[in-house]
């Protein structure tokens, strides 16, 4: 029997055992003690109106400038004058930012709808790490337009223990480590003049979460965008291989005096559901429901969110894919209550295996939606320790799925230079009458980060699963090794997962392996080249073997990324590949890939033109051979924007796929289309169709956003083959949903 208790954990925990009294420094590196700025208590609030240079409450306020750029010159001056100033009243902190522009006709607004991403517009952020302990923050942001930006940091940005490299500058699934869905009650207004552009940020202090004490100091950061000139500035300097969320660089905010929290909010919503569903449906069905959140502050640096009756509507519905393997396809979570400090959940590698994930509460295996009755989730830093609680009850489902009561455990620790140490269980508990015998899983697994110098980390999980009737092979750990340097990173890890591991509440691609994985990359950028900014040679590799040595997958990739001043980029690069086949598979209806190993060698072209312009176009395109045969794979895609209102967007997946057993083409079509009237009222379109499941997909919302993404939503669903369309339905599903939720602040 091979179990966790077998690998050799007391090694892994040794490494870290020696840090487990140490505190996180009390200082930073040399970007905090060189980038001080002081917070300036204001008498009056100024007036919101994004005019920061004729309000007289910033008068007295420190100017805060000297920012440096990243790209495209590494550290140099930013190209324009850039100024921040930062106040408080007794309840809010306010963020003044001027940015000046030679040349205000080229600034570039590319979207007014909230957290839209910041990349391909003039855009300014800031990162706040209240509880100084360079690894975790809030992001805020906006674009010359006023959209309301906001997002959690963890880890700075590189996902949960064990896990691969971090996610790129705007991304935020839910194991990113950037949490775009996190959403809070803040406002921000911006102007455009002749001086250029300025914003100005109202954060009340029971947004954030900061330690006791009245006089606080912070961790804080400030970046710019110039997107005509693709330039990318930071107040604290950046190396070229990190980003904002790179916490241990930031500088400093002293002076701020925070009031004692007190924070009780109510957020109730009502819902009217319009429901045409099955075969060859006859009339409608009316449901209505009721529920709501609160949000309570049990101390400054703890808080409790509860549920019940908990729906979401209003949420996007998911992305389709195309599954060309056998293998199970990751889609990511959504739903904004599991989203917030989701990031500090995430323990294991993110879409391969996750000891939690949240969309198995309450989304059965083939994507139906299960009723949530309530829950809870407790969570912040106690003392010395990050804490987290999450428990969730579910009713019984078309009487066949029965109640079930998910909970889990997460608590860590923060230690120096980058470094942490942490533990999680879960566990999942069939209730109710249709609950069978022993109908429970759980999950006991342990974390840690080991930070060497600035730019090296040595992370990793180990884990086992609790399953009835599965007493061995129930183990999965992961190490891995991370080196960032401004030239060059280089990764190098290690995952074994077994064939009984079963993490309840958790999610596996796969299981029954060892897996190797390398990954090394330079970056250049040549002088005195008036053309090429940056060019990136790079290769990796990562491998699949069963425990009995026979390969299941293997891919090396090479590749080298031109990126051109003027935004366009260029990708050329080859795969070899080898896909281990144990068992027959159907990869499309009437075709079977038979056992064997196939090893194959492909060619890949990306072509992006500049994503900033009101029309850009990208392509990817993938030719060699597959499963024994050839696949040509297209994926183009079109964006087209008008001003800061009007976005859209066209993708095109389509493979054409020859093999010895038969020959198939898979498409899938994606549209999207979104009008801003302003920041908070917007309307969207999602238009989807997957040729290989005949599924056609149309989900419209309309949003008229108040705090903290609450408001009103009508949201229209429809999904159905696409013949049927042009006849009588075979099978429709069919939705008209209008939901309102407020937000009750009852401290106010």
């Amino acid at each position: 029997m091979y179990t966790l208790r077998s690998i050799p954990l007391a090694s892994f925990l040794a490494l870290f055992a020696s840090l487990a009294s140490a505190q996180p420094a009390a200082n930073g590196g040399a970007a905090a003690a060189a980038n001080a700025a002081t917070a300036h208590r204001a008498p009056e609030a100024p007036t919101l109106d994004g005019d920061v240079l004729n309000d007289t409450a910033w008068a007295q306020a420190a100017v805060i400038s000297g920012f440096t750029q990243e790209q495209p010159s590494e550290g140099a001056p930013v190209s324009e004058r850039t100024e921040v100033r930062v106040i408080f009243t007794n309840d809010t902190l306010y963020v003044g930012a001027v940015m000046y522009d030679s040349d205000p006709s080229g600034i570039i607004i590319s979207d007014a709808l909230r957290d839209s991403a910041l990349d391909d517009t003039d855009s300014f952020q800031m990162i706040v790490d209240t509880y100084r302990d360079r690894q975790n923050g809030f992001v805020f942001g906006t674009n010359p337009a006023g959209i309301e930006y906001d997002g959690q940091v963890t880890n700075e940005g590189q996902g949960g223990g064990g896990g691969g490299p971090g996610s790129g500058r705007q991304s935020g699934g839910s194991g990113s480590g950037f949490n775009i869905n996190w959403d809070a009650a803040w406002t921000v207004r911006t102007r455009v003049g002749d001086h250029g552009w300025s914003a100005e940020f109202a954060i009340p202090f029971r947004t954030l979460r900061y330690p006791a004490g009245a006089s606080q100091t912070w961790g804080i950061n400030f970046q710019r965008n110039i997107r005509r000139k693709n330039e990318r500035a930071y107040w604290a300097p950046i190396p070229r291989q990190f980003n904002l969320y790179r916490l241990s660089l930031a500088g400093s905010l002293t002076g701020v005096q925070t009031p004692a929290l007190r924070n009780f909010r109510v957020t109730p919503y009502g819902l009217a559901n319009a429901l045409t569903s099955g075969v060859k449906p006859v009339d409608n069905t009316m449901d209505y429901d009721f529920g709501a959140d609160v949000k309570y502050s049990i101390t400054p640096s703890l808080t409790l969110d509860a549920t019940v009756n908990t729906d979401f509507a209003q949420v996007e519905v998911d992305d389709q894919q195309v599954n060309l393997d056998r293998f199970s396809l990751f889609f990511p979570e959504k739903r904004p209550f599991f989203l917030e400090n989701a990031g500090f959940f995430n323990v294991g590698s993110s879409g391969e295996v996750d000891l939690f994930f949240s969309r198995r509460i309450g989304i059965g295996d083939d994507g139906q939606s299960i009723p949530i009755m309530g829950g809870g989730r407790v969570s912040g830093k106690a003392g010395r320790f990050n804490v987290g609680l999450l428990n969730m009850q579910t009713a019984d489902y078309n009487d066949t799925v029965a109640s079930t009561n998910f909970s889990v455990a997460r608590v860590s620790r923060d230690l120096p230079n980058r470094s942490s140490i942490g533990a999680i269980f879960t566990n999942r508990q069939a209730t109710g009458e249709f609950a069978g015998d022993n109908e429970y899983g759980r999950t006991f697994g342990v974390d840690g980060k080991l930070g060497i110098g600035m730019t090296t980390v040595i992370s990793g999980f180990a884990a086992r699963t609790d399953t009835p009737g599965v007493t061995a092979d129930d183990h999965a750990f992961n190490i891995r090794s991370q080196t960032n340097r401004p030239q060059w990173d280089f990764n190098l890890g290690y995952q074994e997962v077994g064939a009984g591991f079963n993490p309840a509440i958790g999610f596996y691609s796969r299981r029954g392996y060892r897996k190797s994985d390398v990954f090394l990359m330079t970056r250049f950028r040549p002088e005195n080249n008036f053309k090429l900014q940056e060019l990136r040679p790079h290769v990796n590799y990562r491998g699949f073997w069963g425990f009995d040595g026979f390969q299941e997958t293997g891919f090396m990739h090479a590749d080298s990324h031109w990126q051109f001043k003027d935004s366009t980029e260029i990708h050329t690069g080859m795969n070899l590949t080898r896909e281990g086949v144990r068992a027959p598979f159907e990869i499309f209806p009437g075709v079977i890939v038979p056992p064997g190993t196939y090893d194959h060698a492909e060619a890949q072209l990306v072509a992006m033109s500049n994503q900033g312009l009101p029309f850009s176009v990208s392509m990817r395109v993938t030719m060699g051979g597959f499963f024994g045969g050839d696949r040509v794979a297209l994926n183009p895609t079109v964006r087209f924007r008008a001003g800061d209102a009007l976005t859209s967007e066209v993708q095109f997946q389509r493979n054409d796929i020859t093999l010895p057993w038969g020959a198939f083409v898979t498409n899938l079509v994606r549209t999207r289309v979104s009008y801003s009237f302003s920041p908070r009222l917007f309307t969207q379109a999602l238009i989807q169709y997957n040729d290989r499941a005949d599924l056609w997909s149309m989900n419209f919302r309309f949003g008229w956003l108040q705090a903290a993404n609450t408001g009103l939503f009508v949201v229209y669903t429809d999904t159905r083959g696409l013949y049927d369309l042009f006849d009588r339905p075979e099978r429709t599903d069919r939705s008209l949903i209008v939901k309102y939720s407020y937000m009750l602040d009852l401290f106010r």
